[in-house]
């Protein structure tokens, strides 16, 4: 059985199954509002509790998906993923920190900003590279890849962010001990995910489906949550993270796609670059943001909700496009 049809044999989209989507995530708008007008203690149950419960689980979904030869697949791919990991850790950084600086983001919202250029692709990106023609084979490898990344990279940028930005203060940051804890919320769901993809295949096939839908779902709740904590000043923040956040996923995803094809990269294999450079995990950028051991700051966590958000917009968009090329090119 191939990668792509490995990953996709659970995966099927009906109206029915969206709308059922549709409307978990509305209660779960519901239930997110009610916790976060409440006391400090259910703030305290949301960040403590419920955001990491909910990173496990889209991480553990998406080591359901892997398994190690994922990771040894880069080598039949080298050049597609060395340009895609360029991109990722070094480009991407640059072009967001470029952005902020330029349009002259609130520093803390500048931080979540580099944050969320920071954080890794995911099952999302996955799946949008599926729909768009893309190959999904080397999307799975680049997402196992860019996980084990994200634990040393992200800490890096999000510490030379708040010395930038913010100035080095020692209230807020990634010390060596909170460093351990974002390698452990990136990977260690995911290693148990593929734990169990070896030694139970047939109950991780099943799960794929149900986990990914309740991903999807988490994600938005996730991201109305992150929206709600800040509803007194969610306006402003729009008026001025909107704009970034707009411009870095259109940039993320036209550099994901077209670095590649400028090095000769076939077009599948640029399509899959694209959704994997160009989709970034706002989820977990939220959760590191928001956990009382991590970031604890609210307003780093903006930029992601606001992205998560309009990201859609941008890639269904951006999907259009390189599918329309594609077309044109086979005629």
């Amino acid at each position: 059985m191939s990668e792509e049809c490995r990953y996709f044999r659970t995966v099927s989209f009906r109206p029915s199954s969206l709308i059922g989507v549709v409307s978990t995530v509305r209660q779960s708008q519901r239930l997110l509002t009610l916790l976060l007008k409440g006391s400090p203690m259910q703030e305290s149950v949301l960040t403590t509790i419920l955001l990491p419960a909910a990173l496990g689980l889209i991480m553990l979904g998406l080591g359901l998906s892997l398994a190690v030869a994922d990771f040894s697949n880069v080598l039949t791919r080298p050049k597609a993923v060395a340009i895609a990991l360029f991109a990722q850790v070094i480009l991407l950084p640059a072009i967001c920190f470029g952005l902020v600086s330029v349009l002259g983001l609130d520093p803390l919202l500048a931080v979540g900003m580099m944050l969320l250029a920071a954080s890794p692709g995911g099952t999302t990106a996955n799946l949008y590279s599926h729909l768009f023609g893309g190959d999904v084979a080397l999307n799975i490898s680049l997402t196992a890849v860019n996980s084990v990344l994200a634990a040393f990279t992200l800490p890096v940028v999000v510490n030379l962010s708040l010395d930038h930005f913010v100035g080095g203060t020692q209230d807020i940051g990634l010390q060596a001990g909170k460093v351990l804890q974002v390698f452990a919320i990136v990977l260690i769901p995911v290693a148990v995910g593929m734990l169990i993809r070896r030694w139970r295949r047939e109950f991780a096939d099943r799960m794929e489906k149900p986990v990914r839908i309740l991903s999807a779902v988490v994600l938005a709740a996730v991201i109305v949550g992150a929206i709600i904590q800040e509803r007194d000043r969610i306006l402003d923040y729009l008026a001025s993270v909107g704009l970034v956040a707009l411009l870095f996923s259109a940039i993320s995803l036209t550099i994901g796609y077209w670095l590649p094809r400028l090095f000769q990269v076939e077009r599948r294999q640029a399509i899959a670059s694209g959704m994997e450079i160009g989709i970034h995990n706002s989820t977990l950028a939220i959760t590191i943001a928001l956990s009382p051991t991590l970031l604890n700051n609210s307003t780093i966590a903006i930029p992601a909700a606001v992205y998560g958000v309009l990201m859609f917009l941008t890639t269904l968009g951006f999907g259009y496009l390189v599918r329309r090329g594609s077309e044109v090119v086979v005629s």
